[in-house]
C-alpha cells in the first residue's frame, strides 16, 4: 500500500531574519530564455469566451454545503488539505508533512493570518477539519465567500488523485481529474468540474487565486482553459484547452493560477529522496524549496526551478518514489516505487507572460 505518515516534527527551521528550510538540496536551475505567447492546438478552434449576460447559469456544484463554514474574513485566505488516508491500503507518508509546511509558508514568510487558514488534516480534532468530502466541499465553498479586489487567495491538496471518464464533452482527454478526500470509497471523489464552479468561475475582478496541488493525474485539476507547455530548455506555449463543448472554464474576472505535481497523465511521488530527512510530496518540496532559494521571482522561474529539482533527484534516485495516484496502486495491488516521473504543470485562466510576470502571493 502507499504509505505515507506524519512525523510530529516539520522538515522547516526558522532562523533569525526569515525562513531557513532544513532541506539539503542541490542546485540551480537553468538560466530559462524567454518565449513566444501562442496557443497550440490548432485542432480544436475553440470558441471565444461568452460574454458575462450569456454564461451558463449557476453549476449545481455551486451552492453552500450543509454545515457551519468559518466567518469568511481576512485580505489573505487559504484552505489546506493533507491527507494521508492512515490504516488504510492507500496510506500515504507525506501528506500531512506537506499540508504542515504550506501553513508555515503561508504563515511566515507571506502573512496569511492563521484565522484565515482553514487547515484540514486527519490529525484534527475538530469533525469539521477533517477532509471529508463534505468538509472540502465546504472549505472550498468558504476560500472565495465575500471575497473582494485586492484578495489573495490559496488552495493547498496533497493526497491522492485520480480520473474518471468524462461523458459531458468538456474535457479535451476524455477524462475528468479527480481529488480524493478521506472517505471517498463511500462519498466519492471531488471532480475537476465541481473544483471549478466552486472557486474558479464565481472569482470576481481583482482578486487573485493559486492552486497548489501536489497528486496524481493533476495537470487540469482545476479545469483551467490554459496550460503552460514547457520544454527542458525553458522555451513554452500556452495550450488552449477550451472544450469545444462551449462550456466557460474562466472566472468572473478574477486571475487564477495553478501549480499541479505533474501532468494528466503522469503520477506524483511521495518520497524521503528529497528532504533527506522524512516523506514530503516532490512537488510541494520543490515549490517550497524553489522560494528559498530565491528561485521564484516570476512564474517560469519558479516552473523551471521545480521542474530541475525533481528531474535532478529523479536522476540521481533512478526509482524508489511511492506514486499517489490512486489508480497505479490499484490496478498493481499496493504501492509502487516508481522514482520521480513527473513534470510540475503550470495552468491559468488566462495566458500570460511567464518570465515577466512576478511570482507572489
Amino acid at each position: 500500500p502507499i504509505r505515507r505518515r506524519q512525523p510530529c516534527t516539520c522538515w522547516l527551521t526558522v532562523q533569525t531574519a526569515g525562513l531557513l528550510f532544513s532541506f539539503r538540496r542541490r542546485r540551480n536551475p537553468s538560466a530559462a530564455p524567454s518565449a513566444t505567447l501562442s496557443p497550440s492546438s490548432p485542432s480544436l478552434a475553440p470558441p471565444p469566451p461568452p460574454p458575462p449576460l450569456l454564461r451558463p447559469s449557476p453549476s449545481p456544484y455551486n451552492h453552500a454545503p450543509p454545515g457551519p463554514p468559518p466567518a469568511a474574513h481576512g485580505s489573505k485566505r487559504a484552505v489546506i488539505c493533507g491527507i494521508s488516508y492512515r490504516k488504510t491500503k492507500h496510506e500515504l507518508k507525506g501528506c500531512i508533512n506537506d499540508a504542515k509546511c504550506m501553513k508555515y509558508l503561508l504563515i511566515n514568510r507571506f502573512k496569511f493570518p492563521e484565522s484565515s487558514i482553514v487547515f484540514l488534516t486527519e490529525e484534527e480534532t475538530d469533525p469539521y477539519r477533517i477532509p471529508t468530502k463534505r468538509n472540502m466541499r465546504m472549505a472550498l465553498y468558504w476560500l472565495v465567500q465575500g471575497c473582494k479586489p485586492g484578495d489573495s487567495l490559496l488552495f493547498h491538496f496533497s493526497g491522492h488523485g485520480s480520473q474518471q471518464r468524462n461523458y459531458n464533452g468538456d474535457e479535451v482527454d476524455g477524462y475528468d481529474e479527480t481529488l480524493c478526500p478521506t472517505d471517498f470509497e463511500t462519498q466519492g471523489m471531488i471532480v475537476d468540474d465541481e473544483i471549478n464552479a466552486t472557486i474558479v468561475k464565481p472569482l470576481p475582478a481583482g482578486v487573485k487565486l493559486h492552486a497548489i496541488v501536489d497528486a496524481c493525474h493533476s495537470g487540469t485539476v482545476l479545469d483551467l482553459p490554459f496550460l503552460c507547455r514547457m520544454d527542458r530548455g525553458g522555451k513554452y506555449v500556452w495550450e488552449d484547452h477550451r472544450p469545444r463543448s462551449g462550456a466557460w472554464k474562466g472566472t468572473s474576472g478574477g486571475e487564477v493560477v495553478s501549480f499541479s505535481g505533474c501532468d494528466d497523465n503522469q503520477t506524483s511521488a511521495d518520497t524521503s529522496a528529497l528532504s533527506k530527512v522524512t516523506s514530503t510530496g516532490a512537488m510541494t518540496y520543490s515549490f517550497i524549496q524553489a522560494l528559498e532559494r530565491g528561485h521564484g521571482t516570476t512564474y517560469g522561474d519558479m516552473l523551471n526551478s521545480m521542474r530541475t529539482t525533481i528531474r535532478k533527484t529523479s536522476n540521481e534516485l533512478d526509482g524508489g518514489g511511492i506514486v499517489t495516484s490512486l489508480l497505479t496502486m490499484l490496478l498493481a495491488g499496493g504501492s509502487l516505487g516508481s522514482g520521480l516521473r513527473q513534470e510540475p504543470q503550470l495552468t491559468a485562466n488566462e495566458p500570460f507572460d511567464v518570465y515577466s510576470k512576478p511570482f507572489s502571493l
